[in-house]
């Protein structure tokens, strides 16, 4: 996703435009729609990319009812009768589509009625609307109609091939760049994003054998660390490695390592372990090394493993860290993002992304400063407008409102009155 755009949702009234890059960071006072920002994301993805209702109550993002999504705008103004959102994305051919949804009603939930898809220059445009069951596709100079059957999301948009209909009096450019658009957007069935909660599982002493099933508190993320142990050495050795130089940027452990008691399919230990020099301390479990590593253990581990998901949403990750552990979780993301592992994080460290600046200014990392993106959300009224933020060579942040680190900045001047009076 390059570019996404809301309007009528939650807090955003007027319509919202955001750019995306591999690394998109989230920036704003509490209650200004961050969070709603990463579920219209994920919902997005649910409807484009898995061919499913999304499901606006799915944890970690409980949104509640559609009287609770859709814009309230106050007064004779009223709840806003649908609510749309939309985005910009790259297809596996290198194409560059523009893809669209629009929610309403039905009883109690938001469910989407109508799906728009068109090309980049929007000369060719495909639209099926859920209520009148219909197709429409539109080039500049002729327009298609065909009635559709009323079914699930699973291709819809593709029901103008999969029935055989042909699209009279268009020529073989137009027909060949028809069926490209509806090629392209064929369900790729990717992986969901990973949506991860700002509160994750609390350690334990001791865990016992489970499925592993993902969950946005990461409960799943000792035993999936188990089966690597006992599954596979040298995937294991992999990950423990890159799980390790992580503990090490952050100065949270040096060394981590699963201990069976008893036999594989027994209960069994994470223990971590910290170096002083060529001195090794003891082993100590997990729930004795402090809250901050259970905390980040369950993103870093999801962020590191091989079969990761190429969306990541990411609630506060530095919940529990310390400055340097949260510098060096900003590192962990300019390293591993791309627009193949996009990263997007809804961040109150200053630390974190002081730490992006300057990474990408010293060219730590293969992010160039078109590849990070920071969205400041700020409030207007009933309303919230997104800013679009970018940063130069040097790391610094350009075209910042006015609003943007107010209150960091006035901390600042504060304090530097203070020490003058104190002279």
């Amino acid at each position: 996703m390059k570019r996404i755009w809301l309007e009528n949702y939650r807090c955003f009234r007027e319509r919202q435009e955001a750019r995306l890059a591999p690394l998109t960071l989230l920036v704003g006072d509490n209650s200004t729609g961050k969070t709603s920002f990463l579920a219209m994301i994920r919902a997005l993805w649910d409807v484009a990319y898995l061919d499913r209702v999304p499901n606006f109550k799915e944890q970690p993002y409980d949104l509640g009812s559609f009287d609770e999504i859709a814009h309230f705008r106050g007064g004779r103004g009223g709840r806003a009768e649908s609510f749309e959102a939309g985005f910009e994305a790259v297809s596996r051919s290198k194409r560059t589509w523009h893809w669209s949804v629009t929610f309403s009603r039905q009883g109690s939930a938001p469910l989407p009625v109508r799906r728009r898809l068109s090309n980049k220059e929007k000369s060719l445009r495909l639209e099926h609307d859920h209520d009148s069951a219909k197709i429409l596709v539109r080039t500049p100079t002729r327009k298609w109609k065909r009635e559709a059957p009323r079914l699930a999301l699973e291709g819809d948009l593709l029901l103008p091939l999969h029935f055989g209909i042909g699209f009279d009096g268009a020529d073989e450019k137009e027909e060949l760049a028809i069926r490209q658009l509806v090629r392209s957007f064929r369900p790729w069935r990717l992986q969901p994003p990973y949506a991860g909660a700002p509160v994750r599982s609390k350690p334990h002493r001791t865990y016992d054998p489970s499925l592993v099933a993902r969950d946005p508190e990461g409960d799943y993320v000792p035993m999936f660390l188990a089966n690597q142990y006992f599954e596979g050495k040298e995937r294991w050795d992999q990950l423990r490695e890159d799980l390790q130089r992580f503990g090490k940027d952050a100065g949270l452990f040096d060394e981590i390592t699963v201990k069976p008691l008893g036999k594989q399919s027994g209960p069994f230990q994470l223990q971590m372990r910290r170096f002083d020099g060529p001195a090794k301390g003891p082993q100590r479990n997990l729930i004795d090394v402090g809250y901050g590593v259970s905390q980040v253990l369950p993103v870093v581990t999801e962020l590191l493993r091989q079969d990761a998901p190429p969306l990541f949403l990411l609630q506060q990750p530095e919940v529990h860290l310390h400055p340097s552990a949260q510098a060096a979780l900003g590192s962990l993301f300019c390293r591993i993002a791309d627009w193949s592992r996009q990263i997007i994080v809804e961040t109150h460290s200053d630390h974190l992304l002081d730490r992006v600046r300057m990474d990408v200014r010293d060219g730590a990392g293969a992010l160039k400063p078109e590849d990070v993106s920071i969205l400041y959300f700020e409030r207007q009224s009933l309303s919230v407008r997104i800013h679009s933020l970018r940063i130069d060579q040097e790391g610094n942040v350009l075209d910042a409102p006015p609003g943007y680190r107010r209150f960091f900045m006035d901390e600042v001047r504060r304090s530097l009155w203070k020490q003058r009076a104190g002279d």
